[in-house]
């Protein structure tokens, strides 16, 4: 079935487009707001999970919470175990990987997205100084 394009998705679209820094649904739906003050959050929601299903934009099911990407060839994301923050990373696939996986199970048209976590360097130097000097940073916390 052929969804018609419609003007509160194209918002939704151009939004993801304009944010480069993988939004959140919530912060999505600000950015439309201030263009369609009348748009409700799950239209956003609605739309944002089509456009992603369709192949249009890239869902990224992070620790911390689901984010939307406006790059849709192969890489990895980096996200910030300690504010969230979801960076991408230019990590090729890992074919090895994938057919592997398919000879042991068995699975056909295995495919891979790599999320990866560490702490950024914001946040470091942040827990440095909270633990009073380099090299004193407490163990990461999931979001």
């Amino acid at each position: 079935m052929e969804r018609r394009n419609t003007r509160q998705r194209q918002l939704v679209l151009d939004a993801v487009q304009s944010l480069c820094d993988h939004p959140t649904a919530d912060e999505i739906y600000l950015h439309v707001r201030e263009q369609d003050a009348h748009i409700s959050r799950g239209t956003v929601y609605r739309n944002l999970h089509l456009l992603a299903d369709t192949g249009e934009i890239l869902s990224v099911k992070a620790p911390g919470g689901e984010r939307f990407d406006r790059r849709m060839d192969h890489h990895a994301h980096l996200v910030c175990s300690e504010c969230g923050t979801v960076i991408d990373v230019p990590l090729p696939p890992d074919a090895g990987l994938c057919k592997k996986t398919e000879d042991l199970t068995g699975y056909a048209n295995v495919t891979s997205s790599t999320i990866l976590t560490g702490i950024c360097p914001s946040c470091q130097k942040r827990l440095e100084k909270a633990a009073g000097g380099e090299g004193a940073m407490r163990p990461a916390r999931m979001a």
